[in-house]
C-alpha cells in the first residue's frame, strides 16, 4: 500500500520541481523590450544606488561625472553612514569619477585633461575634496594619498531640506568659470574651476 502511495507522491514532486526550475521573471529594460533576468531570488532588480552621470560644457571644456547614487531612507547619512574624517567615494559601490577634456584651474592648481576618481572625506564643519589618478576603484578600498593630483578643503553648507538622493551637477557660471555641486541630506558642497 505505502509503496504505490510513494509512487503516486514522487512523479507530482518530480513535476513540481522541474518546473519551478524552468520559471523566470520577465523584467521591461529601459528600450522596452523584455529580457531574462537570471538574478538570484534574494537580488533586487533595481539598484538601491543607481549609477548615473551629469555632464555640461564649460566654456569648451566637457566636464563629466559619473557616480552611484544612493538615499537617505530615513538613516542619519553623515556622522552615521558616511562616517566624519574618512576617505569616502562620494557616492556608493565604484568610485565616482570626474572627466575634463580640457585643463582646469582648481584652487589655483592645474588639472591636466583626463579621467580622475572625485574622493570627500567629510567633516562636521569641512570637507577636504580629493582629485586622484585612480578613477577605477570600489569604495576607497584601493585608494592610495601618492595618487592624489589635487586636495582642496570647502565648507560644508546646510540646506533647508533634505535631498534625498545624492545629487551631481555641473554648474556653468559663464565664460570659463564652472562649478562642482553635491547635495545629499542636509548638506551641500561647491567645487569652482576654471577651464584652461
Amino acid at each position: 500500500m505505502k509503496i504505490k502511495q510513494y509512487l503516486i507522491i514522487l512523479p507530482s514532486l518530480i513535476i513540481i520541481a522541474c518546473s519551478s526550475n524552468k520559471q523566470e521573471e520577465k523584467v521591461d529594460d529601459s528600450n522596452g523590450h523584455a529580457h531574462h533576468d537570471h538574478a538570484a531570488p534574494s537580488e533586487t532588480v533595481a539598484s538601491k544606488s543607481p549609477r548615473t552621470a551629469t555632464m555640461a560644457n564649460i566654456g569648451s571644456n566637457h566636464v563629466h561625472i559619473d557616480y552611484s547614487a544612493p538615499s537617505v531612507r530615513g538613516r542619519q547619512v553623515f556622522g552615521g553612514l558616511v562616517a566624519f574624517d574618512e576617505v569616502w567615494v562620494t557616492g556608493a559601490h565604484s568610485a565616482t569619477s570626474i572627466s575634463f577634456s580640457e585643463d582646469i584651474l582648481l584652487d589655483g592648481k592645474t588639472i591636466p585633461k583626463g579621467k580622475y576618481a572625485l574622493f570627500t572625506i567629510p567633516g562636521e564643519n569641512e570637507w577636504v575634496v580629493i582629485i586622484n589618478k585612480n578613477w577605477e576603484q570600489h569604495l576607497a578600498d584601493d585608494y592610495d594619498e601618492s595618487e592624489d593630483v589635487l586636495r582642496t578643503k570647502v565648507i560644508p553648507k546646510k540646506l533647508e531640506n533634505t535631498v534625498e538622493q545624492l545629487n551631481f551637477k555641473v554648474a556653468d557660471l559663464g565664460g570659463k568659470k564652472g562649478q562642482i555641486v553635491f547635495q545629499w541630506s542636509g548638506i551641500e558642497i561647491q567645487i569652482p574651476f576654471t577651464s584652461l
